[in-house]
C-alpha cells in the first residue's frame, strides 16, 4: 500500500542515530523500559522542544501529524543499572507530586533507590513525519536550530548526526522508500558482501495508518506533568524495499579501511 499526501502537506523526515537511544513505553517504579522503535511520544516531544515549546505548552496541532518508523539498524539492547543516593544523606524524593507539582518524600523515608533502565546501542532509525506544509516547514527549520537540545527518547541520549533530513513530498510510504538507506557504513559493506545484488534491501517500517490492523498506545495528550496521558493510533507493519546506495561491485570489496587513530588527526 502507498500513502499518498495533499499537495497542502509535506514529509519532514528525521534520522535517529545515536550510541544509545530510549523510547520509553509505560515504565513505572523503579523500571525504565525502551520500545523496539521509536514512539510518537517520543518523536513530538523532540519536535516540540526542537520549536521551544514548554512542557506546560499546548501540542494540539502535533497530534495530528501521521508518523512512518523505517528501523535502518535495529541495534541491541542495553540493560543498564542504577543505585541514587542523595549526597547529603537525606532521604529521596518519590516521582509523584502533589498538587502544586512538588515531589513527595519517600514514604516510608528511602536513602538508596535502585532502578533498571533499557536501552537500544547502535540503532539507526529514519522518521517520516506527515502534516500541514507551513508547519512542516517551521518544525524542519526547528529542527536544524533547535531552540532546546534533542535527545532520543532520554535527555542523556543525544544524536551524533544532523537529525534533520529535509521536507519531501509524497505519501510516507513513498518517502520511506524512495530515501536511501541510512545504517552505518561499515554495516552496509558487511552485509553487502554477503548478498548478489547489493543496490537495494528489505526494512521493516511501522506507518500510521487509520486502516491498519494494529494499535500502539503512545500518543500523548499533554506533556505537561501534572496532566501526563496517552492515547491510542492504529499502524501497519510493513517491509520495504529501498536502495542502500552501494554499487553491484560492493560485494567484491572489504569497504573503507578502519584507522582507529583517525579522529587524533
Amino acid at each position: 500500500m502507498t500513502g499518498t499526501t495533499p499537495t497542502d502537506e509535506a514529509v519532514l523526515v528525521l534520522r535517529f542515530a545515536a550510541p544509545l537511544q530510549s523510547w520509553g513505553g509505560r515504565s513505572a517504579f523503579n523500571r525504565r523500559d525502551t520500545r523496539a522503535e521509536p514512539t510518537k511520544s517520543g518523536v513530538l516531544g523532540l519536535l516540540a522542544a526542537a520549536a521551544g515549546r514548554t512542557r506546560e505548552q499546548p501540542i494540539e496541532d502535533l497530534l495530528p501529524l501521521r508518523l512512518g518508523v523505517r528501523v535502518d539498524q535495529p541495534g541491541t539492547l542495553l540493560r543498564d543499572y542504577h543505585t541514587v543516593s542523595d549526597y547529603r544523606e537525606r532521604p529521596l524524593l518519590q516521582s509523584a507530586v502533589n498538587a502544586k507539582g512538588v515531589q513527595k518524600l519517600t514514604s516510608p523515608a528511602k536513602n538508596t533507590h535502585l532502578t533498571t533502565r533499557y536501552y537500544l546501542q547502535d540503532a539507526v532509525f529514519v522518521a517520516a513525519i506527515a502534516g500541514p506544509r507551513d508547519l512542516m516547514a517551521t518544525l524542519e527549520t526547528a529542527v536544524r536550530r533547535p531552540a532546546f537540545p534533542i535527545a532520543l527518547g532520554r535527555r542523556s541520549c543525544a544524536p551524533t548526526q544532523p537529525v534533520g533530513l529535509g521536507l519531501y513530498g509524497g505519501g510516507l510510504d513513498d518517502v520511506l522508500t524512495a530515501l536511501p538507506w541510512q545504517a552505518a557504513e561499515h554495516v552496509r559493506h558487511s552485509w553487502a558482501r554477503r548478498r548478489t545484488d547489493p543496490t537495494t534491501t528489505d526494512l521493516a517500517a511501522t506507518v500510521e495508518d487509520p486502516a491498519g490492523d494494529d494499535v500502539l498506545d503512545d500518543v500523548p495528550t499533554s506533556f505537561d506533568p501534572l496532566r501526563r496521558g496517552f492515547t491510542t493510533r492504529n499502524v501497519r507493519h510493513t517491509w520495504l524495499t529501498v536502495p542502500t546506495g552501494l554499487p553491484r561491485t560492493a560485494r567484491d570489496d572489504d569497504g573503507p579501511a578502519h584507522d582507529p587513530f583517525a579522529l587524533l588527526g
